[in-house]
């Protein structure tokens, strides 16, 4: 039997991938590889799994990461800032001929590893399927599935996501959100990649205000610099590819925006009186201390999230746009990201992913097969989770919405 090392599955999203892959007779070792043997104990004694154990890893240290890869039949990897260490992390996996999947959210990062690991995994006969999270991931399957399956032509995909009120974050997170408002942001419009600013007009114009399915109405979102507005237009033909997103509550999510605008995000160092700091350390650090008042304040309540999936086209010659919801009352950032990072894995060891080379969801994944393990998955799920599968509404040109079986 397949063993799978899942590095960072003590994080947020790691974990819920662990979760979902010890139950499964895919595999019969679940390794985690992480720094933190601290939680790594608590979540091998929460599962009382026998292939269950943890191996301690450091995705910074390029020996401690072949060591892993050395012992496994397949990588999942959740370990962030990606634009950090994916690049490393690939190319070990890819010389151990070992097969991967990653949640990777970073664009300049997935151009990278696109364009400069494909042959190298080809020639060693590796499938390595990247972003398979929630943004990307799921949103890249189901505008799939809808412009190859429910509509004769598609015109655009716009990508929506909002999530909140995890248990904890650590500095990857405040990284990453500082890294997608800090570098230009891809819009694929009107038929051509272009590159907005996030604090500039230009990315300013592109906020709006979305409805969310089990999240409220009018929340506001905000250019967000993923992976599907460059690679869903190599391999389907469209007009617009759009990705906005946020993160609850609000108020959180606006002190990141305006401590990243005023120039929280460099981090050369500052002397202040004795001492030696960044301004990204301090932004980190504050950040991270206001996070827990703010929930507080707000009465936020439970983790919770949704990503949405417009998908508009013509079919029988009329306007139609097929909605695709994810949400959970109950799960976040780990739920929507981790379940489906599990599923990918899950299918590749099932022989259902079977190309060989790096590539994205779109490229390799059937959204039949991930469909269909929906069900499957979040049956085994634990804890008291709400995550509800995929919600499918057809709007007609009228704005009638009828809720679509799947």
């Amino acid at each position: 039997m397949a063993k799978v090392l899942v590095l960072g599955g003590c994080g947020a999203v790691g974990s819920c991938a662990v979760r979902t892959l010890v139950p499964r007779e895919e595999f019969s070792e679940v390794i985690i590889g992480d720094i933190n043997s601290e939680r790594a104990a608590g979540l091998v004694a929460e599962m009382a799994s026998e292939k269950l154990r943890f191996e301690r890893v450091d995705v910074s240290d390029r020996a401690s990461i072949q060591g892993a890869v050395s012992k496994v039949d397949l990588v999942l990897n959740c370990t962030g800032p990606f634009y950090k260490f994916v690049k490393t992390i690939l190319d070990v996996v890819i010389e151990a001929g070992v097969n991967y999947v990653d949640v990777c959210d970073d664009v300049d990062v997935t151009l990278d590893i696109l364009d400069g690991l494909d042959e190298a995994a080809k020639s060693a006969g590796v499938s390595a399927l990247i972003g398979m999270g929630s943004s990307p991931g799921v949103t890249n399957l189901l505008a799939k599935l809808a412009a190859t399956t429910l509509l004769d032509e598609t015109d655009s995909v716009d990508i929506f996501h909002a999530h909140g009120g995890e248990p904890f974050e650590g500095e990857a997170v405040i990284a990453h959100r500082f890294h997608c408002m800090s570098i230009d942001v891809p819009m694929y419009l009107d038929g051509e990649l272009k590159y907005v600013k996030f604090f500039e007009p230009d990315g300013i114009a592109l906020q709006q205000e979305v409805d969310f399915h089990r999240l409220g109405a009018g929340i506001r979102v905000y250019p967000y610099p993923h992976p599907e507005q460059v690679t869903i237009p190599r391999y389907l033909k469209l007009k617009r590819v759009t990705n906005k997103g946020t993160v609850l509550p609000a108020p959180y999510y606006e002190l990141t925006k305006e401590l990243c605008r005023l120039g929280f995000a460099d981090r050369n160092p500052l002397k202040v009186k004795d001492c030696e700091a960044s301004p990204y350390e301090f932004a980190v650090a504050y950040i991270l201390a206001r996070r827990e008042e703010i929930l507080k304040e707000t009465d936020f309540g439970p983790q919770r999230g949704c990503v949405r999936i417009d998908v508009a086209g013509k079919k029988d010659g009329k306007p139609r746009t097929y909605r695709f919801s994810l949400a959970s009352q109950s799960q976040a950032l780990g739920e929507g990201t981790g379940i489906p990072a599990a599923m990918g894995a899950i299918l590749m060891q099932q022989g259902k992913i079977t190309a060989k080379g790096v590539y994205p969801p779109e490229a390799g994944v059937d959204p039949a097969d991930f469909i269909g393990l929906i069900g499957q998955v979040t049956s085994l799920k634990k804890g008291g989770a709400s995550f509800e599968g995929v919600l499918v509404e057809s709007i007609d040109a009228d704005g009638n919405i009828e809720r679509v079986e799947m």
